[in-house]
């Protein structure tokens, strides 16, 4: 199944998550770094992973360097997100998998972070049972988690088991009743289900909480779209088009509605 029947790739709710790993490591450590981390300040790790973000390759080399001069685990979790941001996803995925147990060291949220992350690389990589797996292994050290819901509710669109992806979302939306990335996520799988009524409801709920979102447009006008309502589907597809030329969804929008007038000719 193409992607455009699963889940919405929305990589500005992902990005948020990468800046914050490194916090969440220093903080489940609290104090001075281990005696097997020794060397560098623990300022160190956050360093070199907002370089990692811009500049992965030195990144990479930077945290080589390190891990020669007793950066330990931390240096190996720096190499891992230069990975990740290199594109190399798959071997990112290996080493954060490796990694989380050992920095997380006993506390439930750093291992989760660490896993978590794993598993969004083993998304990029196109390994969505494999992402599952590690999403539920992270839920067991942080049950309830959003975050985490939406997560495995992503990877199990992804390998077409929607109603389960339904059951994380419900979970979650239950949970954080404001959260415009899981209404989102969830009016997908309803349409994905052909279940176009609720659909549309949770595609409005999610642009309630985010005015204007063009994923949110573009999937409202596939809605629109599939249940015969052509020139609605138009509507929230300009509107895409026009507020945000350059963007992603206006890419997506510009394609549909090529798609849509060819149809109808």
């Amino acid at each position: 199944m193409t992607r455009s029947n699963s889940l919405p790739q929305n990589s500005r709710f992902k990005a948020a998550f990468l800046p914050a790993l490194a916090v969440t490591i220093l903080a489940a450590w609290g104090g001075p770094a281990p005696a097997r981390a020794a060397g560098p300040p623990q300022g160190e790790l956050q360093n070199c992973i907002a370089l990692a973000e811009t500049a992965p390759d030195a990144a990479l080399e930077r945290a080589r360097a390190w891990e020669g001069r007793d950066g330990g685990d931390r240096a190996r979790l720096c190499q891992a997100m230069a990975l990740f941001h290199k594109g190399d996803f798959a071997e990112a995925g290996k080493r954060l998998e490796a990694l989380a147990p050992v920095l997380g060291q006993g506390d439930g949220r750093a291992t989760a972070s660490l896993l978590g992350q794993a598993g969004w690389a083993w998304l990029r990589a196109g390994d969505a049972g494999r992402a599952e797996a590690i999403y539920t292994q992270a839920l067991e050290h942080t049950p309830g988690d959003v975050d985490l819901l939406i997560d495995r509710a992503f990877a199990r669109a992804e390998a077409e088991r929607f109603w389960d992806a339904l059951t994380d979302l419900d979970d979650a939306i239950g949970r954080d009743a404001g959260r415009a990335d899981a209404y989102l996520y969830r009016a997908a799988a309803h349409k994905a289900l052909s279940n176009l009524p609720m659909a549309l409801d949770d595609v409005n709920r999610a642009l309630e909480l985010r005015p204007g979102d063009g994923e949110a447009l573009v999937l409202r006008g596939a809605i629109k779209a599939a249940a015969g309502k052509p020139d609605a589907a138009k509507a929230d597809w300009d509107l895409v088009v026009s507020r945000e030329p350059d963007s992603s969804a206006a890419r997506t929008a510009r394609t549909n509605l090529m798609r849509l007038n060819t149809a109808e000719k």
